[in-house]
């Protein structure tokens, strides 16, 4: 239970960071949001993995690290903090009229390819950072995991919202930054890519092929 809570916790405080930053047009949005997944996966990484992502959950489900029971459970976690924060943000800022993201034509097209792109690079690196046995234990993880969120935040985040996160993205739709209609690009594209990461990981990886049936609770 302890894990699913993590994750709740984490999840809550990534989407309130992002909600409080983008409402009020902070300029280094990236950074804030990039620093508290950082701080999150250092304070939450020993208990459940520090996921705080449906997409990087489907990524270590694939690469067999967390049970199937227990991923249904982090999906519900994250995606009820990731609610609950939205709406908490929406309260404290009260931004008042908001324009949701909606892309259409061309622009659909190249979100659900900027969310795949960078969704992959997120869960890949959550892979390589933080399950290979190659460097158990190490103490970059963090790091590395922020700076992935704060740089594809910066490259693509004009384009496509820059969820890179199923989570995020339903409390982006709940505060009126997305729009409802098109959940489903951020969707599709996030959890595509945290599942080819979890692809290319085994394929890279052969000697991290066996399926580690890890209990989350």
């Amino acid at each position: 239970m302890r894990s699913y809570i993590t994750e709740f916790i984490g999840t809550f405080f990534l989407v309130f960071t992002v909600g409080a930053t983008v409402l009020t047009k902070t300029p280094l949005a990236p950074v804030a949001i990039g620093a508290i997944l950082m701080v999150m996966v250092y304070a939450g990484g020993h208990i459940s993995g520090a996921h705080y992502n449906p997409a990087v959950t489907l990524a270590v489900l694939l690469r067999g690290r967390i049970s199937r029971a227990d991923a249904v459970a982090y999906w519900i976690a994250q995606v009820a903090g990731g609610v609950i924060a939205a709406l908490t943000a929406s309260y404290v800022i009260e931004p008042g009229s908001v324009s949701a993201l909606s892309p259409s034509g061309r622009g659909l097209w190249v979100a659900l390819l900027a969310e795949a792109l960078f969704t992959f690079a997120l869960a890949y690196v959550v892979l390589n950072a933080a399950t290979s046995s190659d460097h158990p234990g190490n103490s970059f993880y963090g790091l590395a995991i922020g700076f992935t969120v704060m740089a594809g935040a910066f490259a693509v985040g004009g384009i496509s919202g820059g969820a890179f996160n199923p989570a995020v993205a339903i409390g982006a739709a709940s505060m009126g930054l997305f729009a409802w209609s098109k959940i489903w690009i951020w969707l599709l594209a996030d959890l595509a890519g945290g599942a080819i990461a979890g692809a290319a990981f085994l394929a890279l990886n052969p000697k991290d092929r066996v399926p580690l049936e890890v209990s989350a609770t």
